[in-house]
């Protein structure tokens, strides 16, 4: 029986979710800065309902961003200490990661039948600036070919790194759909390279994105020790000074 805790708090929601063998149970909800305040309780709370003890786990997944700088911090630091604490391997995944595993599960990508689709995942960076990756997918001529669980289904491939550009210069290949809240606050940059119908802005980063990142990531060993867990920092200034805020 597989047991994974996933967390997540790189983005405006406070999102838990906890596996076990092929079980989901998630909490997740809009909280802004207030995830501090309910983040462990969540946790405390889910794990007893479901009758697991943290030692109990095969590992603790945690969304590492990029995202918002001290919600991508206070996800990495409850996880080092439970996971210090429980003598725990973690899975340590990319934000935009975790939205393209969710992505093989939505209408966009499932419609294709067969054959290797690619897409991408934007989220909004703030300061004018968006987070984007490119990925690929092959679609199997037979839903078993790949897995008869879509948590053990092999991830989109991402193609390259993390980029942080302004919208407009967001480089899309020859992705044939996207995701992420960038296209909601870009939307007219999106417009320009992809069909409205091609869009979709709502799927953003959750603890479910994570834990299927993860389950992947324990199936095939790829875990790591919590002494080797830091967050993802694709942009190391985080604010705009008054004279750059000044000149927009």
């Amino acid at each position: 029986m597989k047991r994974i805790l996933a967390v997540d708090t790189s983005s405006a929601w406070c999102s838990v979710a906890l596996l076990i063998d092929e079980r989901i149970v998630q909490r997740h909800e809009l909280l802004g800065s207030s995830a501090s305040q309910h983040l462990l309780p969540w946790i405390t709370d889910l794990l007893k309902t479901e009758g697991v003890a943290l030692r109990d786990l095969d590992a603790i997944a945690v969304g590492i961003g990029p995202g918002a700088f001290t919600g991508v911090r206070l996800g990495v630091a409850v996880v080092q200490g439970l996971a210090f604490a429980a003598n725990l391997p973690v899975a340590p995944v990319a934000s935009l990661d975790a939205i393209a595993a969710k992505a093989l599960t939505h209408p966009l990508i499932e419609a294709k039948a067969t054959g290797l689709q690619h897409f991408s995942v934007a989220i909004d960076a703030r300061m004018g600036e968006v987070y984007w990756a490119n990925y690929s997918v092959m679609k199997a001529h037979h839903p078993d070919q790949l897995a008869s669980s879509k948590l053990q289904a092999e991830l989109p491939i991402r193609l390259g790194d993390i980029h942080l550009t302004k919208p407009e210069d967001a480089q899309f290949l020859n992705s044939e759909c996207a995701f992420g809240s960038a296209i909601i606050e870009y939307s007219t940059c999106f417009l320009h390279q992809f069909q409205a119908d091609q869009l979709n802005g709502a799927l953003g980063v959750s603890a479910t994105g994570v834990l299927r990142c993860a389950a992947v990531m324990l199936a095939n060993r790829q875990l790591v020790k919590v002494g080797q867990l830091e967050p993802l920092y694709v942009r190391n200034k985080v604010a705009l000074t008054s004279a750059e805020r000044s000149a927009k």
